[in-house]
């Protein structure tokens, strides 16, 4: 696992970095679209970047983390909309190619079973953005998620109820009981994981993402058991790290390039 500090538009930067050249090597690659606060700047830089340097996702293709379960169609909180409006919409994916978990269907086991189905026909994900809940969630896989876990239906915590109410109006009875997510395994199976973090209240759940022992207990600690995983935190978000010193030394003594 690669730990690198640094400002957050630093690391949207560097998130951005490896994104671009995965999509101009591979221009038909899968990738993984997190919501939340965390990814928004990583979403502005590729904008930009597509807008201004011509990267294209043209042929590229996207599948989301998770969704809400029983939100209307045309709530601006539905996932789908967020992505539509924070990413999908601002660059050039083909209609259809960015895909979620159907928090609407009748059937919610056969929903998550075509979810994953349609992952592993695309060929799997390359890269997959993340962000991290203040009790260590990855996606919506809340404390004492199996690490086996696959696409299924979740029960959303008190604590990430929340959290998330702020995008709620403030209004915790507005926030979904229940969610679709992929499972920690279906996360785990894709070949690059960049997860991002910032501000002090993130802080003990990225120590315990990076310093403490795998569990279910810090769902997001099955990163450490990743080939190939890459967490970007700033100051206040790396404050309970033991090793910052050691991350910094790393990072600035790192060949140019080799990347992410």
């Amino acid at each position: 696992m690669e730990v690198v500090i640094a400002p957050a538009e630093e690391l949207a930067r560097l998130a951005a970095d490896a994104i671009e050249k995965l999509v101009r090597s591979k221009p038909d690659a899968v990738l993984g679209l997190a919501t939340g606060s965390s990814p928004l700047k990583v979403y502005d830089e590729l904008a930009r970047r597509h807008t201004e340097d011509g990267l294209s996702f043209a042929a590229a293709r996207a599948f989301m983390l998770d969704e809400y379960v029983g939100l209307p169609a045309d709530h601006p909180e539905r996932y789908r909309n967020v992505i539509e409006k924070e990413i999908a919409s601002r660059v050039d994916f083909a209609p259809g190619a960015v895909q979620g978990p159907d928090g609407l269907a009748d059937d919610l086991p056969t929903a998550c079973a075509a979810y994953e189905q349609a992952i592993v026909e695309a060929g799997g994900v390359d890269l997959q953005i993340l962000g991290i809940g203040t009790d260590g969630h990855i996606a919506f896989n809340e404390p004492g998620s199996s690490l086996a876990s696959r696409t299924r239906i979740k029960t959303l915590t008190q604590q990430t109820r929340e959290d998330n109410a702020r995008f709620f109006e403030d209004d915790i009875d507005k926030v979904p009981h229940h969610c679709l997510t992929q499972g920690l395994a279906t996360i785990m199976s894709a070949r690059h994981l960049v997860l991002l973090a910032t501000g002090k209240g993130k802080a003990e759940a990225v120590h315990q993402l990076t310093e403490g022992a795998v569990s279910a207990l810090w769902p997001a600690t099955i990163m450490q058991m990743h080939p190939h995983a890459t967490v970007l935190v700033d100051d206040a978000a790396a404050s309970r790290l033991q090793l910052a010193g050691y991350y910094r030394q790393t990072f600035a003594s790192k060949p140019d390039w080799q990347g992410l």
